[in-house]
């Protein structure tokens, strides 16, 4: 799993990257967390404001500090680790639903 931090280096990109990785380790998933300040790549993206943050290449928020809970259920998602845990509406994992 590859887990994008996309921003300039602001505080609030920075607290962002620091929640990702601190979910990584939390859920104990095999995850790269990356963080791309390069204005080039932020437009390929299709990201309009920061931070934003993409899971696998699909962006999930941007213009906003998600909270940790956000990205531990992105990140569950993307594993497909819905399990009990699962909050996602329309999931079909059989988790939460």
């Amino acid at each position: 799993m590859k887990i994008t931090v996309y921003g300039p280096g602001c505080s609030r990109c920075a607290d962002t990257e620091r929640m990702a990785r601190e979910a990584v380790a939390e859920l104990g998933v095999s995850a790269v967390v990356e963080k791309v300040s390069d204005i080039q790549a932020m437009m390929v993206m299709g990201v309009l404001s920061s931070p934003a943050v993409a899971i696998d290449g699909q962006l999930r928020c941007q213009g906003r500090v998600p909270s940790r809970d956000d990205i531990m259920r992105w990140i569950r998602e993307g594993s497909g680790d819905h399990g009990a845990h699962c909050t996602s509406p329309g999931c079909r994992c059989g988790g939460g639903d």
